[in-house]
C-alpha cells in the first residue's frame, strides 16, 4: 500500500502531519491527520497557586494567549466564588473582542486567504502572504498591517501586554481606563468596522464572485453533518466572553443548553494512540468513531459552529452579513467546512461593532474595577469563545489555593474528530488513479485549515507512555499487525 506523508502541514499554529494511504489502483482509502508534538499543560500547573494560571496558560499559545488568559482568570473568579465589578466585566469583555478582530484578521489574510485570495491549486511561491498582496495591492496589504498594529496596540494599553496579558485578577483587573483611553478606543473602534466591511466586501469580491470558489466550498469533499457547540447570551445571540453552551443538532434543532459548570455531563474525551490532541464527544449521544450524522457524538466549534448554534448576531451589521450567509447558503445549519471562513469573517464585523458599543458604556472608566476575594478555593471553572472555539479552563485546589487539578478543553480539541473526519474525506475525494500533486495536496490541508487549528493549544493527552505506535495494513485495508513502544 503505497503512503503519501504531509510533514509539516502548513499555515496553522502548531505542528501536525498527514498520512495518506492508496490501494494499488492509487485510490485513497485512509488519511491519518496526526499532532505530534506534546505541550502538557495541564499536568505543570499542579502544585503551583491558582493565581499563576492566567499567566501560565498564556504561555500555551502566542498567537491567541488572551483567550487562555480569559478563561483562566473567569476560572479564578469561579474559584474564589467573587462576581467582579461590571466595570472590570466590560474592560475584559472588550479587550476580548479586540483580540478576537484581530486574531480573524490574521487567519483571514495570512493563514486561509492564501487558498483563495491567491487559489487552491497556485504554487507554493505563491499561497502565501506576498501572493495575496500581489492579488489584493499593496495599499489593502497596507491596511491589513496598520489596522492589526492599531488593534495589539490598544490590547497592550489595557491588558499591559498583548502577547503574554498581565491584568486579569480574581475578582477583576489590574488597572483602569481613563476617558483619554476611551477616546482612543472609540477611533480605532471606527476603523475596525470599516475594516472588517471592507474584508467582507474584498471575500464577496474575490471568492464568492468566483464559481469554481463557490462550487468548492459546497462541495461534498468538504461537508459534514455533526452536532455544533458554542456560548450564546440570554437571547441565544452569539457572545465571545459569557453565555450558556448551546448544542444543536444536524438539522438545527437545540439539542441541549447548559452553564459550563455542568459540561462534565455532556462532554466526554476519547484518546486516539496515534496523537496527543484528545477528542472530546458528545457523552449522552456516544463515540461511534469518525463518523458524522445524529448518531454520532461528534461535533464543531470555531466560527461556522458559532453561527450555526445562535440564532442571530448581537449588533446590526453583523447581524445583515449573518442573514445574508445563510440565504445565500440555503439555510441553517451549514455544513461546509469551508464556509468557516466566511463566518470568520462576519464574526469580525461583530466584534468591530462590539467594540464600539463596549468602549461607549459610561462605566467604562469607573475606577471600581476589582472586588478582593475572601473565600476558600475548592472549584474553579471559566469559559470564553477562543477565535477556534469553545475553550474550558477547570481547576481544582487545596484550602491555600494550590493547583490538584487542571483540565483544558480547548477550541481544536473540540474540532479534533471532526478534522480528522475532513481530512479523512478531503484526501479519498480528491485523490484518485494515482493524480497527485502539490495543488491537490493543498486541498486536503484546506480541510484542516478552515478550523484554524492551534495544536500547540490542544495537544494535552497522556496515557501514562509515549503513544507511539505502527499499524500495517495489507491492500484491502485490514490491519496485519499492530506495533507499540512501551
Amino acid at each position: 500500500m503505497k503512503e503519501i506523508i504531509i510533514d509539516p502541514i502548513t499555515r496553522l499554529e502548531g505542528h501536525g502531519k498527514i498520512a495518506i494511504f492508496l490501494d494499488d489502483e492509487g485510490n485513497a482509502v485512509k488519511a491519518y491527520f496526526q499532532v505530534p508534538e506534546l505541550r502538557g499543560f495541564e499536568k505543570f500547573l499542579v502544585g503551583r497557586p491558582a493565581e499563576d494560571a492566567p499567566q501560565i496558560t498564556s504561555r500555551i499559545c502566542g498567537v491567541c494567549p488572551m483567550a487562555h488568559h480569559t478563561a483562566a482568570t473567569k476560572a479564578l473568579d469561579d474559584l474564589y466564588k467573587i462576581d467582579p465589578p461590571e466595570t472590570a466585566k466590560i474592560i475584559r469583555e472588550l479587550a476580548y473582542n479586540i483580540f478576537m478582530l484581530e486574531d480573524h484578521a490574521l487567519h483571514v489574510f495570512y493563514l486561509g486567504g492564501p487558498d483563495f485570495i491567491v487559489g487552491p491549486t497556485a504554487s507554493k511561491a505563491e499561497r502565501n502572504i506576498l501572493g495575496v498582496i500581489g492579488k489584493v495591492g499593496l495599499d489593502t496589504a497596507k491596511k491589513v498591517i496598520a489596522m492589526r498594529k492599531a488593534l495589539r496596540n490598544l490590547i497592550t494599553l489595557i491588558t499591559g501586554k498583548v502577547i503574554h496579558p498581565v491584568f486579569g485578577l480574581p475578582g477583576g483587573i489590574s488597572k483602569g481606563l481613563t476617558e483619554e483611553d476611551r477616546e482612543k478606543i472609540l477611533s480605532i473602534a471606527d476603523e475596525g468596522i470599516e475594516f472588517a466591511l471592507f474584508t467582507l466586501d474584498v471575500f464577496k469580491k474575490l471568492v464568492l464572485g468566483n464559481k469554481e470558489y463557490v462550487e468548492l466550498i459546497t462541495s461534498d469533499t468538504y461537508t459534514h453533518k455533526t452536532y455544533y457547540m458554542g456560548l450564546v447570551d440570554k437571547a441565544n445571540k452569539l457572545n465571545f466572553y459569557d453565555g450558556m453552551i448551546r448544542v444543536v443538532d444536524p438539522m438545527g434543532n437545540e439539542y441541549v443548553k447548559f452553564d459550563v459548570h455542568e459540561y462534565m455531563k455532556y462532554i466526554a474525551e476519547h484518546v486516539e494512540p496515534w496523537t496527543y490532541v484528545k477528542m472530546p464527544y458528545l457523552r449522552e449521544v456516544g463515540w461511534k468513531g469518525f463518523i458524522d450524522g445524529p448518531e454520532s457524538g461528534i461535533y464543531s466549534v470555531a466560527p461556522l459552529a458559532r453561527l450555526n448554534v445562535a440564532d442571530g448576531m448581537a449588533t446590526p451589521k453583523a447581524q445583515e452579513a449573518y442573514e445574508e450567509f445563510y440565504e445565500t447558503l440555503g439555510g441553517k445549519p451549514v455544513h461546509h467546512t469551508l464556509a468557516n471562513h466566511w463566518a470568520r469573517i462576519i464574526e469580525m464585523v461583530y466584534a468591530a461593532e462590539r467594540i464600539k458599543e463596549l468602549a461607549e458604556k459610561p462605566e467604562l472608566t469607573s475606577q471600581n474595577y476589582r472586588v478582593l476575594p475572601t473565600e476558600t478555593p475548592t472549584i474553579g471553572i471559566g469559559v470564553v469563545e477562543a477565535p477556534r472555539g469553545v475553550l474550558i479552563h477547570h481547576y481544582e485546589t487545596d484550602e491555600r489555593g494550590i493547583i490538584e487539578r487542571a483540565n483544558l478543553i480547548v477550541a481544536t480539541q473540540n474540532n479534533a474528530a471532526r478534522i480528522s473526519l475532513s481530512v479523512d474525506k478531503a484526501a479519498r475525494s480528491l485523490i484518485r488513479n494515482n493524480v497527485v500533486n502539490d495543488g491537490v495536496l493543498n486541498m486536503v490541508e484546506m480541510a484542516f485549515r478552515a478550523y484554524d487549528p492551534c495544536h500547540a493549544c490542544a495537544t494535552h493527552s497522556l496515557p501514562g507512555s509515549i503513544p507511539l505506535m505502527a499499524e500495517i495494513y495489507d491492500t484491502k485495508g485490514r490491519l496485519i499487525k499492530r506495533i507499540t513502544k512501551k
